[in-house]
């Protein structure tokens, strides 16, 4: 069985989802805009998927799926045994105010963090190389963030929005700054930018 892309998109009075053992695999945005789901409950028959403390994730709780828009804790660990984080898995997670990354983690994936209005801080782990577009987009209450001297590229719109952030050093290494990157960053005061840098895409820092 299958839960289809968009299947539960935007059933924004679910509150708690129930997945059988029957379920084989789920789709792109299955629960996405479900923003008072508060857990997912995972039978413990189920071979592909499980639970964690209402989070899904894959059955070796190598991949995190989904946490649930309407989970009302303020901070978040992702487990050391987590190597892949889906796309948007914590798109509009409004309460999150924290959230830290394991080491073995290279990619901070696209809108991954998206619209994570009360995020103020989050340590991104050496490990990581490449911080996708859209990642951080919108998280209108990050001050300050430290990119690690690991990261080689910064996607397009990654920061765009974030209108607390005050400053952020772009480490030695990265070579391209994509478009929109810091786009509407009203209170962006200092910015150090190193001589790796050979690109910088259009309206990177507009407003």
């Amino acid at each position: 069985m299958c839960i289809e892309d968009g299947a539960f998109f935007d059933c924004d009075n679910l509150m708690s989802i129930e997945i059988p053992n029957i379920v084989e695999s789920i789709g792109n945005n299955a629960f996405k805009s479900c923003d008072k789901l508060k857990q997912f409950e995972v039978s413990d028959e189920n071979t592909t998927y499980c639970d964690v403390e209402g989070v899904l994730y894959t059955k070796d709780e190598r991949k995190i799926i989904k946490y649930p828009e309407g989970k009302k804790e303020t901070a978040y660990n992702i487990p050391s045994s987590v190597t892949i984080i889906g796309r948007q898995v914590f798109y509009k997670c409004s309460s999150l105010a924290s959230i830290t990354i394991p080491e073995g983690l290279t990619n901070i994936g696209s809108s991954l963090f998206l619209n994570c209005t009360s995020l103020i801080n989050i340590i991104i782990p050496k490990s990581v190389t490449s911080i996708s577009g859209q990642a951080f987009y919108k998280c209108s209450s990050l001050k300050s963030i430290t990119i690690p001297d690991s990261v080689t590229s910064i996607g397009y719109s990654a920061f765009e929005g974030c209108s607390s952030l005050t400053n952020i050093t772009i480490p030695e290494g990265v070579t391209s700054i994509g478009n929109y990157t810091f786009y509407g960053c009203w209170n962006l005061i200092s910015i150090t930018i190193p001589e790796s840098v050979t690109s910088i895409g259009s309206s990177s820092f507009y407003n």
